[in-house]
């Protein structure tokens, strides 16, 4: 005789209360809690070149750069992107936004479906949401997905080119990314 076990989902505002009350962070899939492991040096520097090469130019405007500590909240789903842009005022007190304009990814080994496929999914259906931006580790190389009338645009960007952000009135050479990455 087999015993069944039922176990209970958790919705999106359980999580939330429960990962306040949590001394890590855990980004929630839907189902269950998934604890945030660190990064890789690379993984690290990316995330350093994001924060100094979109948030330098985005000084004097309504938008700003959040790093990883900022939570994105999508209708069911928890994420800690690896870079954000939110244009408009946040509460100084506020743990995560609904709102962004642009989410940066940086793959890591192991995590690349997740990133390319389920977040890419769960970012698409936020309404403000214009880019998602996956970096690669291991070389300069950009995936750019961009909203349009009709869907999502879908670039390949290298070294040679500029990471264009027109939704908030930037663009970053792929190769100031990458700067110090080895």
């Amino acid at each position: 005789m087999t015993a069944s076990v039922r176990q209970q989902i958790m919705r999106i505002e359980d999580f939330l209360a429960w990962e306040a009350r949590q001394e890590v962070k855990y980004e929630f899939d839907g189902f269950e809690p998934v604890a945030m492991a660190g990064g890789s040096v690379r993984h690290s520097a990316l995330q350093r070149n994001l924060a100094i090469s979109v948030g330098g130019r985005l000084r004097g405007t309504p938008c700003a750069f959040h790093g990883s500590d900022m939570k994105v909240v999508t209708a069911e789903r928890s994420r800690y992107p690896d870079g954000q842009v939110i244009c408009g005022p946040l509460e100084g007190t506020a743990r995560f936004t609904t709102a962004p304009v642009v989410l940066f990814e940086v793959i890591s080994p192991g995590y690349e479906d997740v990133d390319r496929v389920d977040k890419a999914g769960e970012y698409r259906r936020l309404a403000t949401v214009r880019s998602y931006v996956i970096l690669e580790q291991d070389r300069p190389a950009v995936t750019l997905m961009t909203r349009a009338a009709d869907g999502w645009l879908v670039r390949q960007l290298t070294a040679a080119d500029v990471l264009p952000l027109p939704e908030i009135g930037i663009e970053v050479p792929i190769t100031e990314l990458y700067e110090g990455v080895e």
